[in-house]
């Protein structure tokens, strides 16, 4: 062999390669406007996943504007880390269908490690079950919270099931066998650049199927192109109403002294003050009218009771005797401890606590949950017991 090939074979290539172009073109698309709607629902849904996360690590968490692409699992199977964890999300009210997200071995390790109180630099070993569950409790608050963001936008109710986590190796997956169904085709990939602190600068990645992305764009759409219903407005008729003059013409003579006839003689007392009807302000022409004359009222000082104090003891006492047969619970509190999660989870049979008390010291006896006395243990016929060695005094009413 020279290294050339044959006629036929390079046919063949040729052959394959238009198959491929063929095949590409004939796949799903979304169109420009469903692009924008799903690229704006993710930015919005995982940017309160994000606050999400930094309650649950305590580090600064940064999700950058998504990217949203079409891709095939062989994209897949190239371009990103083996292995990864593949996070399953169904929704069970609101929407329909399921998307997956995908993560990095390392950052599931470094997130998971700040869950328990590290650091974020324990990431020797493979991923366990203790990884998974919990980054399976981590991504099903932010997706919770992720869905209510989906809630407001969509106006109605959305909630997801509990998510799964699995570790998948891409090597062994790379011809498609034993995955999703809509993986085995063209799908919807959206690509979110993450950052948590100084540890983190992956890439995370969200798959969506044609159907369910299409679903989500429609709900979208009618949920923001609902305007409210605005009541239509009777027409008024509406009165001009002219400038009166700051002059007003003056009245002719017979007018007025018509108007001076009509007055009563005891108007045209001297010193009589007239003053115009109410509600009329300073009309010209305006009958006035004379202003009543007040009658002289009584006054007096009020005058109280005298307090007695001795009122406030004039009560019936309490029959306590309708309380006794109350029941309340009682506990007894050897001592207590704070332990990290990490530590919680390393317990097994045989493990010890140290509490906050002393071999020996008091212990402490609660009422429904309000400290009332001290005693010690004793043992009672094969049962343990307390005895009251101390009381708690109360506050006296004065």
């Amino acid at each position: 062999m020279d290294g050339m090939l044959s006629q036929e074979e390079i046919n063949a290539l040729l052959n394959g390669m238009n198959t491929d172009d063929s095949a590409n073109s004939s796949q799903e698309k979304l169109t420009d406007a469903e692009k924008d709607a799903i690229g704006e629902i993710s930015n919005i849904s995982m940017g309160t996943a994000a606050t999400t996360l930094f309650s649950l690590v305590n580090q600064r968490v940064n999700i950058t504007t998504p990217v949203v692409e079409y891709a095939t699992w062989k994209d897949i199977v190239s371009s990103y880390d083996k292995p990864c964890v593949f996070i399953q999300i169904y929704y069970k009210d609101g929407l329909d269908g399921n998307n997956i997200l995908i993560l990095k071995e390392n950052d599931v390790k470094i997130i998971t490690d700040l869950m328990m109180g590290g650091d974020g630099s324990d990431v020797v070993g493979d991923l366990s079950d203790l990884h998974l569950s919990a980054i399976g409790e981590a991504m099903n608050q932010m997706m919770g919270s992720a869905a209510t963001s989906i809630s407001s936008m969509l106006e109605k109710k959305v909630d997801i099931s509990p998510p799964t986590a699995a570790v998948v190796d891409l090597f062994e997956h790379i011809s498609g066998e034993n995955i999703a169904d809509f993986l085995k085709g063209y799908f919807v990939k959206v690509s979110f650049h993450l950052q948590i602190g100084n540890l983190v600068d992956s890439v995370l990645m969200q798959l969506y199927p044609f159907d369910f992305a299409r679903d989500l764009y429609k709900q979208f759409v009618q949920a923001t192109s609902m305007e409210p219903d605005i009541p239509t407005r009777s027409p008024v008729n509406e009165t001009v109403v002219k400038p009166q003059s700051p002059h007003p013409a003056p009245m002719p003579q017979e007018h007025v002294q018509q108007q001076q006839q009509q007055i009563p003689p005891q108007m045209q007392q001297p010193g009589y003050m007239p003053y115009p009807y109410p509600n009329q302000g300073a009309m010209p022409g305006a009958m006035p009218y004379m202003m009543p004359v007040t009658q002289d009222v009584n006054v007096q000082q009020v005058q109280f009771a005298p307090f007695n104090p001795m009122m406030g003891q004039m009560v019936q006492p309490e029959n306590i005797d309708l309380l006794l047969d109350v029941p309340l619970e009682v506990t007894v509190e050897l001592g207590r401890t704070s332990k990290s999660i990490k530590e919680i989870l390393d317990f097994a049979p045989g493990t010890i606590i140290e509490l906050n008390r002393l071999a020996g010291e008091p212990i402490d006896v609660l009422v429904n949950g309000k400290f009332v006395a001290k005693g010690e243990v004793v043992v009672m016929e094969e049962a343990f017991g307390i005895r009251v060695t101390e009381i708690t005094k109360q506050k006296q009413m004065s």
